[in-house]
């Protein structure tokens, strides 16, 4: 049985979980890991106010409901309650992997479905964050990253939409647009390539930033429901209401079980990034069982499941600050401007322009880690072929969606965004083609107990 790995002893006030750094050190740290996730947080909150032709006040509420899963379910990761929460510097927020099966969900079948279809995947979250151990086998890398290459494949085109003006925009397309979103782009890889500190893990929001301010010297800023919005206000539960679909629930849940195997992961990754050493089982198990919690609390306060945000771990790793505490101060700001729609209002004005420039960036990223993860042992001629099949097979139905014409329409949007294709291919090709390592998985980053 394998024995957990000595911990080395910690720097002071730096690597040690528990211990909290003094305040002039702790609160600018806690800003910096609320800047370097705020872009990513609040994506899928305006993409989906985009499919439902969202008006001000509801893209607001959508804004609002994402800041406050997020910094909920960051607190339930950092402080934990009972078994639920890793009790680690975890930033948490709603996930990208969720916005290729929502976006075109919330469009054909409304928001409620979505919301229902996040509440019944809260409830499988947990079983399995319950039963990781059991199942994570059935993810290694080569299965979750052609899952995670073809979410990204199937995210692009909303990028590029966005950036020509949006869907609908009477000046899609426009010249004003598309130099706008590459502006944001190029300034972005420029502050992420060269920038030092703050300007490197955060440079896709200042990108933003600096976008929406020469969007808004040059008048395409709509900042006509900024008034209207209240300066204080707690975001209304249930705002869009429930309903359950079961396509758009097995949708969901699909991306959901993904999405957990992928944060064992994350989890390994912020204790060697900040304390050179593997999660423990409680760790592990407390901080998936988080994210089940979260996706309770996005079904309620509207907002997608939430995911464990893997920038924040490139900031422990530069800072070598591994104190639990830091991200708790970040969850708080994530909470206290939850609670100011004008402020809200605000973020939602930002052009669609300016946001697809800042999103072509993420979204490639997606696909890089996709890549990354399948590069990571090799390819052989057997990992090609699940590959191969896999993502074929998921991106070819998607943009043939016109091949699916015979399915039954409450079915349709099961296979038309391809992620749910191409996981249940991945994963019986990974099972039933010989030459498949011994439990190759994902369980080879499992921690002992």
């Amino acid at each position: 049985m394998a024995t957990t790995a000595p911990r080395p002893a910690p720097t002071p006030d730096r690597s040690d979980i528990a211990t909290m750094p003094p305040l002039r050190e702790a609160v600018p740290l806690g800003l910096q890991h609320v800047l370097a996730m705020f872009a990513s947080n609040l994506t899928p909150a305006f993409l989906l106010a985009t499919a439902v032709e969202a008006t001000p006040a509801q893209r607001t509420l959508l804004i609002q409901g994402a800041l406050l899963c997020a910094g909920l379910a960051t607190l339930l990761q950092t402080i934990g309650f009972s078994i639920v929460g890793g009790r680690l510097p975890i930033m948490m927020g709603s996930g990208f992997v969720f916005i290729s099966v929502a976006v075109p969900l919330a469009a054909e079948r409304g928001l409620a479905a979505v919301w229902g279809a996040v509440l019944v995947t809260a409830v499988v979250q947990v079983v399995i964050a319950l039963n990781i151990h059991r199942i994570a086998w059935l993810f290694p890398p080569l299965v979750t990253g052609t899952i995670i290459l073809v979410i990204g494949l199937g995210l692009l085109p909303s990028a590029f939409t966005l950036a020509a003006g949006g869907a609908g925009s009477p000046t899609f397309g426009a010249a004003a647009n598309l130099g706008l979103a590459a502006f944001v782009l190029v300034l972005a890889v420029v502050l992420n390539r060269w920038g030092r500190g703050l300007l490197g893990t955060a440079a896709v929001l200042i990108s933003l930033v600096v976008g929406y301010l020469v969007a808004l010297a040059l008048g395409m800023v709509d900042l006509a429901g900024v008034g209207p919005a209240g300066w204080v206000a707690f975001p209304t539960p249930f705002a869009f209401g429930l309903s359950f679909d079961v396509v758009a629930i097995l949708t969901v849940a699909v991306v959901g079980v993904v999405n957990m195997v992928d944060s064992v992961g994350t989890v390994n990754a912020v204790t060697q990034a900040g304390a050179r050493r593997p999660a423990t089982t409680r760790e592990l198990r407390g901080g998936i069982l988080a994210e089940g919690g979260s996706a309770l609390l996005g079904a309620v306060f509207s907002a997608l499941p939430t995911t464990m945000f893997s920038q924040n771990i490139g900031l422990i790793a530069l800072t070598r600050q591994m104190s639990r505490h830091v991200v708790t101060i970040a969850a708080g700001v994530l909470v206290a401007m939850a609670l100011l729609p004008k402020a809200a209002a605000v973020i939602g004005a930002t052009p669609p322009a300016v946001l697809g420039g800042g999103v072509v960036l993420l979204f490639g990223m997606v696909c890089a880690i996709g890549i990354q993860m399948l590069t990571e042992r090799g390819l052989d001629q057997r990992a090609l072929v699940v590959v191969a099949l896999s993502v074929g097979l998921g991106r070819g139905l998607a943009s043939v969606p016109n091949l699916l014409a015979l399915v039954p329409g409450q079915w349709r949007p099961l296979l038309e965004s391809g992620v749910v294709v191409t996981a249940v291919v991945a994963v019986l090709l990974n099972l039933v083609l010989p030459g498949r390592p011994e439990r190759d998985a994902a369980t080879a980053g499992t921690p002992p107990a």
